[in-house]
């Protein structure tokens, strides 16, 4: 990966959507340049797929929170699969340490943190969580 390659998904980072003619313009290239970068880095797995990003919400619109796992069983990509499609979770990383991943809780309300919480716990492939409130920045 060189230079424009880099540019080129940091300009992707910022805008997913933006067009092939636009891209080549703020990079200063050609549209087929670009059209054949972005071809290659997809192929070859370097750009793994486009993402949407929400608007962020004002500190008091969401309730925020960590929550920690531990795993167990041997269906380990099938629990991370059924965690990751959950909507009430903004990021899930796999760490290190204690628990196997950490994720972002981001949900509208106690009542969803809560069953969030509670679905968590009850799925298959759950050892054990450890949930923590966001009370407001530092």
């Amino acid at each position: 990966m060189d230079d424009l390659d880099q540019r080129l998904i940091s300009e992707l980072r910022i805008n997913a959507r933006a067009s092939i003619p636009t891209l080549a313009s703020i990079l200063g290239v050609a549209r087929g340049t670009v059209q054949s970068r972005m071809e290659r880095l997809i192929a070859s797995g370097m750009i793994a797929g486009f993402t949407v990003r929400l608007k962020d919400h004002g500190p008091t619109d969401m309730i925020k929170g960590i929550m920690m796992v531990e795993l167990t069983g041997r269906n380990i990509k099938n629990a991370i699969a059924s965690l990751r499609k959950n909507p009430g979770f903004a990021a899930l990383n796999i760490t290190n340490g204690s628990w196997d991943l950490i994720a972002e809780i981001e949900v509208p309300n106690m009542n969803e943190f809560h069953r969030l919480v509670t679905t968590v716990r009850a799925m298959e492939g759950i050892a054990k969580t450890e949930t923590h409130l966001f009370l407001g920045p530092a």
